[in-house]
């Protein structure tokens, strides 16, 4: 029985639930606006989001393995996926894929309508991005960006977990949109070195019809300015000591593009970034910093950056 289920597991993803991650900070800013939110019972609730949350990624994760085998079998590492290697009987994948999808939205809707809806969308993103005739990640950039969209969708079900109301700042949202862009950009700029073949590349993902190393890279760039200048915006607007952590993200960023260029890149595969010790230490370490730099206060720096140009009519 267990190696009948083995491969529906494996394309449900489980391993992948690790993005979930990307809900946090939207629990701790929305505690940082609202602390009175901060209970016993808030804990709870934060887990029930986990739970929806991973079961609309599973069933959007099913939808992907689903409808990419045909262009995974032309990948050097995904063709051993399970539906490639003809181990999953379809008719029965795509019931997983309507039951994972309708478990995730029901527990979703334990939480309240604006968390359900913010669920709702992370699965219709999923739709958009993997079924004909819109399919998103054919399309160059837009591949990207409606993958990316996934990221600010973590952090409104990260903020609405919470109980809070309120929109979250837009300039967070945005920012947290071009992170996720970032990434992805990177992901295929790793993934087309990987296979190292235009025309094998463009088999396996049509959007690389279109795509170069050049224009990868342009984007790339592209995406960590508009994540700077967003988060820039963000932290002036709402916490002025974040700006210590500045040169901390400038050497993430960095150091997420060194990794792209590896052979092999592990940033194909973000579920195994837990590998690089270093990277993942280097992490942690700008996430407590970034946690104590919301909660502490450093009165210096407002008055180091308080406006000195006076403006006016």
């Amino acid at each position: 029985m267990l190696t009948v289920l083995r491969p529906y597991i494996r394309i449900a993803r489980f391993d992948h639930w690790f993005k979930n991650v990307f809900m946090l900070p939207g629990v701790v800013v929305a505690f940082y606006a609202s602390p009175n939110l901060l209970s016993l019972r808030s804990g709870w609730y934060l887990l029930v989001a986990l739970l929806a949350t991973g079961m609309v990624a599973s069933s959007n994760y099913v939808l992907n393995e689903l409808l990419d085998a045909k262009f995974d079998a032309l990948h050097p590492v995904k063709k051993n996926r399970p539906i490639p290697s003809g181990l999953v009987n379809k008719p029965i994948a795509f019931f997983q894929w309507i039951i994972f999808g309708l478990i995730g939205l029901g527990i979703a809707s334990c939480l309240g309508r604006t968390f359900f809806l913010v669920a709702l969308a992370l699965w219709i993103m999923g739709c958009v991005y993997n079924i004909p005739p819109v399919r998103s990640k054919d399309k160059p950039y837009f591949d990207v960006l409606s993958e990316s969209v996934n990221n600010p969708l973590r952090l409104l079900l990260g903020w609405y977990a919470t109980g809070i109301t309120v929109l979250p700042p837009v300039s967070l949202v945005l920012a947290y949109w071009m992170v996720g862009a970032f990434f992805m950009a990177v992901k295929r700029f790793a993934e087309y070195r990987r296979i190292d073949d235009p025309a094998v590349s463009a088999g396996y993902r049509q959007s690389f019809m279109y795509y170069n190393e050049e224009r990868l890279m342009t984007s790339i760039i592209y995406y960590a300015v508009a994540f700077g200048l967003f988060f820039g915006i963000f932290l002036i607007r709402y916490r002025m000591e974040l700006i210590l952590s500045i040169p901390l993200i400038a050497g993430f960023i960095a150091w997420y593009i060194h990794l792209g260029f590896l052979e092999d890149s592990p940033t194909q595969y973000p579920e195994h970034l837990y590998r690089q010790r270093g990277f993942l230490l280097y992490c942690i370490f700008c996430g407590i910093v970034m946690l104590a730099l919301l909660f502490i206060p450093v009165p210096l720096l407002h008055s180091l950056f308080r406006p000195t140009i006076i403006t006016g009519g």
